[in-house]
């Protein structure tokens, strides 16, 4: 579902990006800043929300704020889609419901075959302390 947020609940500001780049740099705002509020958007349900906090890790602020910068591009418009493409890349991770894991207990086979090595490395081990004397 990439695009599923609305670029109402976006919030999108050009700052001068950082880096090489001559006068172009010191004077042209290209790089964008995405934010987007994961705790006010009527588009994503609480679970989804949850697991979208979990993976933007400190790119989210405590009160629930994701910031996005894109700054690798000489022009807004690819910047914009840089950061929009980025969120969109997160939102689809956090849709996806990770699976639980259920224990599962060891066959009969690997516990013979686990006894079996070891009394084999047991006799191995005894074969190596049992030289007698002559």
């Amino acid at each position: 579902m990439p695009g599923s947020i609305p670029d109402s609940e976006l919030k999108i500001t050009f700052i001068r990006a950082t880096g090489p780049g001559g006068q172009n740099v010191n004077k042209v705002s290209t790089a964008v800043q995405l934010r987007f509020d994961i705790n006010q958007s009527a588009s994503l349900t609480d679970e989804v929300k949850n697991r979208l906090r979990q993976l933007a890790g400190n790119r989210a602020s405590q009160e629930g704020l994701l910031i996005n910068t894109a700054r690798d591009h000489r022009t807004q418009e690819a910047n914009r889609a840089e950061a929009r493409a980025r969120l969109d890349e997160l939102v689809t991770r956090a849709q996806i419901v990770p699976k639980t894991r259920r224990p599962s207990r060891p066959t009969l086979g690997s516990k013979l075959r686990r006894l079996t090595e070891k009394s084999q490395r047991s006799s191995a081990k005894k074969r190596r302390s049992d030289t007698s004397d002559d």
